[in-house]
Parts: structure tokens; sequence; C-alpha cells
């Protein structure tokens, strides 16, 4: 199973480099974030491909999360649902057999660190309440450590590095989640997904690791890899690929 998560900062600027890509990479299941489209602006050749079954979360301007699934892996159109405590756009999920997936994306906090923290407890209590294996996906908007981050840009106080936001992402992977990237590369520095657009910043490959495949630890033990696509897309972030033998 090929799962693939991917900010794409507007589908509607994006959607020839969304649609080349899901036809490559042809993922089982594709996350995306930040569509900041109504489902209704959705251009139409994403909107409902024939290899897919879609579900469009969005929120116009902003926000607004996508997921879709290979009808190769589901014959029958999954059981699409958003938590209660998504007010925003910012969660859906899908029921693919006996795994939930879904498609987040964590607020930035810089104009609202409170909703931020409110979000990722709720996204902590959510999971730890879902039966049975789990696949979060997204945009968490929070560099998980020192090495997530490339040197010169770490500093404690800022919003996606600082102390609570780090406890946090690590409480929630105690509701018995595991960073696939992580578990596949403990010790491998620059595997960024997100750069500021400046400076060639992406091309020199000086940015921040915020995008992340999380799974159940019995779902991730099956990884065999997880794979940023740097070069790809106009988006400040890049698609995230991650390869499962289930």
């Amino acid at each position: 199973m090929k799962i693939a998560t991917w900010n794409v900062n507007g589908i509607r600027a994006r959607a020839e480099q969304v649609a080349g890509w899901l036809a490559s990479e042809k993922p089982d299941v594709a996350c995306l974030q930040e569509i900041k489209a109504l489902p209704s602006q959705v251009p139409a050749l994403l909107f409902e491909p024939g290899e897919y079954w879609t579900k469009w979360h969005g929120g116009g301007g902003y926000s607004g999360v996508a997921l879709l699934v290979s009808k190769a892996l589901a014959a029958a159109e999954p059981a699409w649902a958003h938590p209660a405590f998504d007010h925003e756009n910012r969660i859906v999920t899908a029921e693919v057999g006996p795994v939930t997936v879904a498609s987040v994306y964590v607020p930035n906090g810089g104009k609202d660190m409170d909703a931020k923290m409110r979000f990722l407890e709720s996204l902590r209590q959510w999971a730890a309440g879902v039966q049975g294996p789990l696949i979060v996906c997204g945009d968490l908007n929070v560099a998980r450590a020192e090495i997530d981050v490339y040197p010169k840009d770490r500093k404690p106080t800022a919003i996606g590095q600082t102390p609570a936001e780090r406890e946090l992402f690590a409480r929630l992977l105690e509701t018995g989640l595991a960073d696939v990237q992580r578990k596949l590369y403990p010790d491998t520095p620059e595997l960024y997904t997100w750069w500021a657009p400046w400076r060639n910043l992406r091309e020199r490959n000086m940015g921040w690791r915020i995008d992340y495949v999380l799974a159940s630890e019995g779902v991730a033990v099956k990884a065999r890899e997880c794979k940023v696509f740097r070069e790809t897309g106009t988006s400040d972030h890049a698609p995230l690929v991650a390869e499962f033998e289930l």
C-alpha cells in the first residue's frame, strides 16, 4: 500500500501538478491539505477522477483538506467522516478496510497559538479513541526535534519548535502512533518537507520537517519507505510518500 500526503497550498493553482503527480506516483491513498477551495471550486480533472473515490472538505480561501482512495483498493466508496472538534475544515477521515486514514491540517499558530494547541490536544484525544489501526497524514505544523529543522533556523521560541508544541506532538504519538519516516531513518538529517519561499531555500534544502505519516505500530513496522519528493510541484511543501507491505 502506498500512502501519500501533500500540502498543496491551493488546489486551483496546482491542479495540473496534482493530477500529474497522482498519475505518475499512483498512491493508493492521497491526503491533501490547504486546498483553499470549496468542493464546488475543485477543478473538474480532480473532483472525481475515475481511479479514485474522493472527499473534498474545503473551506473557501483558507485551509481545507481532501482524501482520495484508489478504487483498486476499495471496491465501494469509503465511509467518510470528520471529528466533531473539526470546526474549520482541517481533518477528514476514511475507513479503508480495517484502517482509519485521516488527512489533517494543523493550524500554524501564528495568529492564534491557543487554537493550535486546542486542536492538537483534540487530535490526540480523538486518536486515542479510534478503534483499530490508524494512519494520520498531513501538515502537522510542528518540527518534532532539532534534527527536523535546518541548523540556522533552530530557535526554541519559534512557532512550530516550542517545547509546548513538541510535548503535545509527543503525547499524540503516545496514543500508539509511530512517526514512519523517523522509524525508518532515525538519525538522518535534512528530511525536510517545507521551505520558506525565498533565497532558493528549497533548492538548497534549508527547511523544516513538518509533514508526517503517522501510523499505528502494527502498521508502521510494515513500512519499507517514506520519501520526500522535494522536486515535485510549486507548493512550499513537498509530497511525502510512504510504502507499506500490508
